[in-house]
Parts: structure tokens; C-alpha cells; sequence
């Protein structure tokens, strides 16, 4: 019986972990996976040991702050995997975790393949030496990342990005949808404010104050599944708004929105996959911010614009980020829709075919 440890630390990665393990188990029943992930890797078989909502540490300040965990995680981690003597060790994204890993696992003879490039060629493109020195299989969703991986001698595979098969294959009832949730008739404007508590209290404050600005919509939070309700209760009350929350439907609720605010990150493609108007919103630790400003090689923030490298979205980042600019960019999609949607279609044609999920797990049981 053939064994994988997958390493997933965020939702982003809970999401595409768990495609990827129904991948493998269709073309592999037998195969026995112990994980870092979420309930979503849980459902699709895996025995999840660290559950991500315990891990997400955002920014150079927190992570300082929460050092001792975090060590205390990875001693935790590298137990946990000599003692389960995988045939491979599969890690999606969480570099900062994930790279320390892989150097250690090298160093035990364990095979170490990444899936979802680590984003190097924003942060740090000298890292690329260490990834080839201790990555055997790196295999990437974005279109850009195959010619940077290449140009720094190292095998690549591109397999497409995952989240295309998420979407294309996603149903929903609105008229299920807006019972569910005692959704009014009014047209719905998504606001997705982050997974972490830091973020979510820091964005959700300054979207809540469109609320009073667009009275013809209403506004629906998506909630993040590591956050319970009464945490978003919190914030809801110190705006003094009561505003429907939606737990684990994201999908559902960007399949049914007229437009959506949405923290950088995965939600910003996603939300472009479904051909939803957005205003992309980043405000970080100002600690943490200033040294990444100076760390960061690209142009954008969000996926979306990454990808197209040109501004589809509009990214209203730190100081941008207030209620003045925020009122302005929504207005804008709201009442001009149809060019941003058109850019969208662009950015699908870029990220290729779909079946990522598929061809990512053909590839690690090659592997092993």
C-alpha cells in the first residue's frame, strides 16, 4: 500500500487538497493519506492531524509574535512524518511553513513534491535554488510560473489552475439560496473580507460602510469556515448593522451576486471565475506592510490582474483602501459591469484547460 503525506495550511489549499485526493483515490483506492489540511480533506479521506484554522499566521509581526507555535508545529510536523515513512510528501502553497519542510525532508531521502508554486517570483526569486535543491517535483496552476521555473533550470509541470473545474462543475438554486438565508429581492453585493481575524476585522469595518451608500442592494458576508459567527457578530455590532452572514457558500453566494469587495487572495479569481464585478480590498499591519512593500517584485496584489498582467480589477491597497475610494470604485462596476466581465473572459483563456486535479494526481503517483 502506497502512503502520501499532503501538507495543506490555509483554505485555498483545503479546497484544492481535497480535489486532489478524490484524484488520487479514483485512480488509486488503496492509497493511504495522512494530512495538514481541513474538513474538506477530511471528507474526501484523508486523516487530517493539524487542522489549517490553528496555523493561519498573517504578516511579518504575527508571525513573530506567535513564533513558539509555529516551531512547536514544525517539530510536531517532522515526527509526525518519519513516523508514518510516506512514499512522498506532497505540499500545497503555506510557504513559509512548507519550504522549512521540504529542506528537512530532503535531507531525510523523503520524495517532496510542491503543488501550487509558492509565489517566489513576487517575494524572493532567489528562493528558486533552494526549491530546486529540495523539490523533486514542482507543479504549478499558474501560466507564468512553467517559464520562470524553466528559465531557472528546473522541471515543471503546468497542469492548469484547479479552481476552473470548481466553478464550471458548481450548481445553484437561487431560489433555494435566498430562502435559505431570508435573502431579500434586492440584488446582492458579495463582501468576502479574508479567513484571518485580523483581516476580516480591518476589511469587513470599511465595507459595512457601503451599506448606507448603495440602499437599492443588499450586502451578504461570506463567512470564512475557520471563524465562528459570533466573531463576525463582533464586528457587525461595533458598526451597528445587521447584516446576513453566509457560512461555507461562498459559491453560492457569488453564483447569485451583482458585484463583490473581496480581500486579496484566492477569492479574487474566484470571484472572477464566476464573472462577478469586484473591487479587490488589502489592509494590512502597517509594520508588516512596509516591509513587504519593499520585499514585493510585482505590480498587483490580486491573482486576477497577476494573471492578465494588467489592472482588470481595481486594488484599493492600505491608505486606498477608505470609504471615499471604496464608494467610487463600486459605483463604477456597478453602473459599467459588462467591460470588467469581458476582461474576465481573457484571464479564463489564459489559465488553459481545465482537469488540474486530475493531471496533478496522475503525476504524483507517477512519482511514487
Amino acid at each position: 500500500m502506497k502512503k502520501l503525506y499532503i501538507i495543506a495550511g490555509e483554505a485555498s489549499g483545503d479546497l484544492h487538497g481535497s480535489n486532489l485526493l478524490k484524484a488520487l483515490k479514483s485512480q488509486d483506492p488503496n492509497l493511504k493519506i495522512k494530512s495538514w489540511g481541513g474538513d474538506l480533506m477530511q471528507q474526501a479521506g484523508a486523516e487530517v492531524v493539524k487542522h489549517y484554522k490553528d496555523l493561519a499566521f498573517m504578516g511579518f509581526v504575527e508571525v513573530v509574535k506567535n513564533l513558539k507555535t509555529i516551531l512547536g508545529n514544525l517539530s510536531f510536523c517532522k515526527r509526525d512524518i518519519l513516523e508514518f515513512q510516506p512514499d512522498a510528501l506532497v505540499l500545497i502553497d503555506y510557504p513559509g511553513f512548507n519550504l522549512r519542510i521540504a529542506k528537512w525532508a530532503k535531507q531525510q531521502g523523503i520524495k517532496v513534491i510542491y503543488y501550487i508554486s509558492p509565489q517566489i517570483w513576487a517575494w524572493n526569486s532567489k528562493r528558486v535554488h533552494a526549491i530546486k535543491r529540495d523539490v523533486d517535483r514542482m507543479i504549478t496552476i499558474l501560466p507564468f510560473e512553467k517559464d520562470f521555473y524553466q528559465k531557472n533550470g528546473m522541471q515543471v509541470d503546468y497542469v492548469g489552475h484547479p479552481l476552473l473545474d470548481v466553478v464550471n462543475d458548481f450548481k445553484s438554486d437561487k431560489k433555494t439560496f435566498y430562502k435559505k438565508w431570508n435573502l431579500s429581492e434586492k440584488p446582492i453585493i458579495a463582501l468576502l473580507p479574508g479567513s484571518r481575524k485580523q483581516e476580516i476585522r480591518t476589511t469587513l469595518s470599511v465595507m459595512l460602510k457601503m451599506v448606507a451608500q448603495f440602499p437599492d442592494y443588499q450586502f451578504v458576508v461570506a463567512g470564512a469556515p475557520s471563524q465562528d459567527n459570533s466573531f463576525y457578530q463582533t464586528v457587525f455590532d461595533q458598526s451597528g448593522l445587521e447584516i446576513p452572514l453566509v457560512e461555507n457558500e461562498t459559491y453560492d453566494l457569488l453564483n447569485h451576486s451583482t458585484a463583490a469587495l473581496v480581500t486579496s487572495g484566492t477569492a479574487t479569481l474566484e470571484t472572477a471565475l464566476f464573472e462577478v464585478p469586484q473591487v479587490v480590498c488589502y489592509k494590512g499591519n502597517a509594520i508588516s506592510y512596509q516591509i513587504a512593500k519593499r520585499l514585493v517584485n510585482v505590480k498587483f496584489i490580486s491573482l486576477v490582474n497577476l494573471i492578465a498582467d494588467r489592472e482588470v480589477v481595481k486594488e484599493l491597497i492600505q491608505q486606498e483602501f477608505n470609504k471615499e475610494k471604496l464608494e467610487e470604485e463600486l459605483s463604477k462596476i456597478l453602473t459599467s459591469p459588462l467591460i470588467m466581465k469581458k476582461n474576465y473572459h481573457e484571464v479564463k483563456e489564459l489559465l488553459g484547460n481545465s482537469g488540474a486535479s486530475f493531471k496533478t494526481a496522475e503525476l504524483v503517483l507517477k512519482e511514487i
